[in-house]
């Protein structure tokens, strides 16, 4: 895991190997950060749960095993946190990102492929937006830093 930049609370960089230990190390390490700790709990939460979840999927499905790394960029802009991710992984499925639909009520089955996680990532975040340039995949989207009313 590499730090590439710490600018002061508005932007954070970091590099991580692309396996789940690496995630694990990554998340730690962005939630220790100085920008991520000056969010309201609700923000820091939210960028938790939709950092994660992104995070995985590309260990699990973009890399699938192999040995690769994953940059993160973070930037706080008034009430938003600016998220990009970016792999060598293989491509999204179709070249776009899974609908993130869940299974109709009373249906117990495993969620397909794009299931809940997905379904996480578009409901707490806005802008969501995914690009195959030059062999890298290029995740992006923004997040609400803003306390929710009780």
């Amino acid at each position: 895991m590499q730090v590439i930049d710490a600018e002061y609370a508005t932007r954070t960089r970091l590099t991580i190997p692309s396996h789940h230990n690496g995630v694990r190390d990554g998340l730690r390490a962005l939630l220790d950060s100085v920008l991520l700790r000056s969010l309201p709990e609700d923000g820091r939460g939210n960028a938790e749960i939709v950092l994660a979840e992104a995070l995985n999927n590309i260990v699990e499905h973009a890399y699938a095993g192999r040995q690769g790394e994953i940059e993160i960029s973070l930037h706080l802009r008034q009430n938003e946190l600016l998220c990009q991710i970016s792999d060598t992984g293989l491509p999204m499925p179709g070249g776009t990102i899974p609908t993130g639909s869940l299974a109709a009520s009373g249906e117990s089955v495993n969620p397909p492929e794009g299931g809940f996680g997905w379904h996480l990532i578009r409901c707490l975040s806005k802008d969501l937006a995914y690009q195959r340039i030059g062999g890298r995949n290029l995740l992006s989207f923004s997040l609400n830093t803003q306390q929710s009313p009780a």
